[in-house]
């Protein structure tokens, strides 16, 4: 029994908060380049974690981090769609156009 609980690795703080940190910057500030290391840490952390659970346990974590990569790349990808739309379409402004160009005269009263 002694040697089973040697071989577990111990799930560190630093783990934990590692990926919270990663999962933080990827979600909520919209950093993209650290989905890399969201997926590093969250691994480790599972990997750690999973010698501890039952497969049920198991199953449901893996399924949590999948969520959350579903979650964080329909995020990214309405993000980069509204980029899209917000550039608009060019328009040729050098040239008025005709109902613009005429201005309209100013009725008045005349006594």
């Amino acid at each position: 029994m002694e040697q089973l609980q040697k071989k577990i690795d111990p799930i560190a703080p630093e783990d934990i908060s590692r990926t919270l940190e990663s999962a933080y910057h990827v979600i909520f500030q919209g950093d993209h380049e650290r989905i890399d290391d969201l997926l590093k840490h969250g691994g480790t952390l599972l990997r750690k974690a999973a010698q501890r659970f039952t497969s049920t346990q198991l199953i449901l974590g893996i399924a949590g981090i999948a969520a959350v990569a579903v979650v964080a790349i329909a995020r990214i990808q309405s993000q980069d769609d509204d980029n899209n739309e917000s550039e608009g379409e060019a328009s040729d402004v050098s040239t008025p156009d005709a109902n613009a160009a005429a201005p309209k005269p100013k009725l008045s009263k005349v006594e």
